[in-house]
């Protein structure tokens, strides 16, 4: 069984418009007053009510509130769900403590059931909302379980996820390669392969100071701050699609070029995390660290794994996480000496001089058959 999901730009009526802003605006103030409802609660020292008995209280609830009637009571039952994973997540010390949530940030609401996929003519049916036009960009293939509606920086869309049997697939390429993501490399392979960064923010950054400048002077609220907030907004939402569609093209090269992918297990919150410190303990070189932590972040690492891991998978192939190698040469002669520079690997005993980080991928590459290696004597009688 494969789960996937297909997502589509929505192409709303103004009443359908109005209708998609109403329903989920009632999705938050539903979780809003859960959340108040729970946290008034523990601070009575009582116990947190769950999904179920908060799916009780709804039916009173649309007696006080009148609008929330007019959206549909699945819709509102999902938004609880939500509610209820976020305390799963926060008490298995996943995720912080659930926040309230804002008006115009991820407006969002989810519908299970009783809805239609009309995909020969680009369509879909939702619940008290009828039938709605979508950009169709591909087929949906499977049958659809629930959709989502989001909006993102004036625009709907609508993701359809859906389930199929299929057939187990066998990789095409029989090319295994060690992959390693760098700041200068946006990945470079065990094969010699290498490319190069796109880093979207850093290109757009002086326009966004711009426009962060224009809006710190404009009065807060006002029109003109409303019109100078709606293009910061837009300038986000574009760097966002320029660093989306560059990691796709990369993992899709990858992941069909080869049937087994090993990557450095890299831990991104520790790398990004900041170095000011405490006021009794104030860090060093906090500016240059702010800047490796944004080219790091620009760079999307767990993305492209993330990506890399559900591509190969669906193809055949397999993507295999290893601890940090150390850097070595041909000789395995381990030395500090060996990489003086960060671009640059040069062996202090038997010479090797290459680039350090295809050095790594090769180093990724044979930790990845030495692990394998382990596993399988582990699994053998």
């Amino acid at each position: 069984m494969r789960r996937q999901a297909y997502q589509f730009e929505l192409r709303p009526n103004g009443e359908q418009l109005r209708n998609l802003r109403q329903f989920a605006g009632s999705c938050r103030f539903v979780y809003n007053k859960a959340l108040a409802l729970n946290t008034e609660r523990y601070n009575q020292k009582e116990k947190h009510l769950g999904y179920a008995r908060l799916c009780a209280l709804l039916p009173n609830w649309k007696l006080e509130h009148h609008f929330l009637s007019e959206v549909p009571a699945q819709a509102l039952q999902q938004a609880l769900k939500n509610l209820e994973r976020a305390y799963s997540n926060f008490f298995q010390k996943r995720a912080e403590f659930p926040k309230f949530k804002k008006k115009g940030q991820c407006e969002s609401f989810r519908v299970p059931q009783g809805f239609e996929v009309d995909n020969g003519n680009g369509r879909i049916k939702l619940p008290k909302m009828g039938w709605m036009r979508y950009r169709k960009s591909q087929e949906v293939l499977g049958e659809a379980k629930n959709v989502t509606i989001r909006e993102s920086c004036g625009k709907w869309f609508i993701a359809v996820q859906t389930e199929r049997e299929v057939e187990t697939p066998l990789h095409e390429s029989t090319s295994v390669v060690g992959l390693d993501w760098g700041i200068v490399r946006f990945y470079t392979l065990s094969n010699g392969e290498y490319q190069e960064q796109c880093q979207p923010l850093k290109k757009c950054l002086p326009k966004l100071a711009k426009l962060q400048r224009r809006m710190a002077r404009r009065k807060k609220f006002s029109s003109n701050w409303k019109k100078v907030k709606a293009s910061i907004a837009k300038l986000h939402h574009r760097i966002a699609n320029i660093r989306k569609d560059f990691l796709h093209q990369s993992s899709n090269d990858i992941s069909k070029n080869h049937a087994v992918v090993f990557v450095e297990d890299l831990q991104v919150k520790n790398m990004s995390k900041s170095s000011k410190g405490a006021k009794d303990q104030p860090g060093r070189q906090v500016a240059q660290k702010s800047g490796l932590n944004r080219a790091i972040l620009d760079g999307s690492p767990f993305e492209l794994r993330r990506q890399l891991e559900y591509k190969t998978e669906s193809r055949g192939g397999r993507l295999y996480p290893v601890p940090h190698p150390v850097s070595l040469g041909g000789c395995c002669q381990v030395s500090a000496d060996n990489r003086k520079t960060q671009a640059k690997f040069a062996c202090v005993q038997c010479g090797l001089s290459a680039n350090a980080d295809f050095i790594s991928t090769v180093n990724i590459r044979e930790a990845g058959f030495a692990s394998l290696a382990l596993s399988f004597r582990a699994c053998g009688p």
